[in-house]
């Protein structure tokens, strides 16, 4: 286990290098000066040349990517171009509000997603189970923009029972929770549905009924655990999701986090923002997805790590 852990570590270092370098090379596709955008049309020659000095944008990539790469290994992800504020800084700022958004999110498609996943598996083909995947299918189908803006329409102008945006007391997290939770939803109660019902095929599951074990514990105990392993598989991928749509839905509900902090970043062009935020975003993807590899262990002892 020790050493399957220390190698999937080992294995981030050339996917993050990765992500450096694709970033680095969009910011030279865009067209213009990054240095004369970010500073804006009244910037003089002489600061334009300044900035570029600073960010080693008078540098070629090589060498920018290689200083870049140097500045990481010190814990130094630079300063932010617009608020004069270190990276770091501005990061741990804004990066509670999104683990709180996100763990929200994901806590409400595990606690819905699983049980309907498992009452449509019970009864395939109902009524019941139509109605899921039809309701899976629409979550599934609408952007997350837009669900954003039919919750605020609907709980806050029509209803008024929660709050429109920012971030305060619980009832400022309930819509954007829900609204970045929804696609998450609709993926899981598909999924465990369809490994439900692969599972409930099999001989021990019949075996068990024949013996005379309740049907609720025969679809938690022995059918459940068999087939969370795809479904945790899909939980892992739909935290990338999860973070790819905070950005939509903290700029919804003007929620202060890390996605919010990107849409900021792109307007007022301080790609040196921008880089720090998609690192870390990109960090704790690929360490959500070791979680999810070792996590195989234990939903099947037949797994092992070598």
């Amino acid at each position: 286990m020790t050493r399957f852990v220390l190698r999937r570590l080992l294995a981030m270092i050339p996917v993050l290098l990765g992500v450096v370098l694709l970033i680095m090379v969009t910011i030279d596709l865009i067209p213009g000066d990054p240095a004369a955008l970010m500073l804006g049309q009244g910037a003089t020659p002489e600061m334009v040349a300044k900035l570029r000095a600073s960010l080693d944008l008078d540098q070629p990539l090589p060498v920018r990517y290689v200083r870049y790469i140097a500045r990481l290994l010190r814990g130094d992800l630079g300063r932010s171009v617009r608020e004069g504020r270190r990276v770091n800084t501005e990061i741990a700022d804004v990066w509670p509000a999104t683990v709180q958004l996100g763990l929200a999110a994901m806590t409400l498609a595990v606690a819905i997603g699983i049980p309907v996943g498992m009452m449509s598996a019970r009864r395939p083909y109902s009524l019941l189970d139509n109605l899921v995947r039809i309701v899976s299918l629409a979550g599934l189908s609408m952007p997350i923009f837009w669900t954003g803006i039919m919750l605020v329409v609907v709980f806050s102008l029509w209803l008024g029972w929660l709050p429109a945006g920012g971030r305060g007391s619980w009832y400022h997290l309930i819509l954007p929770a829900v609204t970045l939770a929804t696609p998450s939803i609709a993926m899981l109660a598909r999924m465990t549905r369809s490994t439900m019902l692969d599972v409930l095929r099999e001989d021990y599951i019949r075996t068990a009924q024949a013996k005379g074990v309740a049907t609720r514990g025969v679809m938690v105990r022995h059918a459940l655990r068999n087939a969370l392993i795809p479904v945790v598989t899909i939980l892992g991928l739909q935290t990338g999701q999860l973070l790819g749509g905070a950005v939509l839905t903290e700029t919804v509900f003007a929620w202060p986090g890390i996605g919010r902090m990107l849409v900021r970043a792109i307007f007022a062009r301080d790609y040196v923002l921008l880089q720090g935020g998609v690192l870390v975003l990109a960090v704790t993807f690929v360490m959500i997805n070791l979680l999810v590899d070792l996590s195989y262990a234990y939903l099947d002892p037949r797994i092992t790590y070598q």
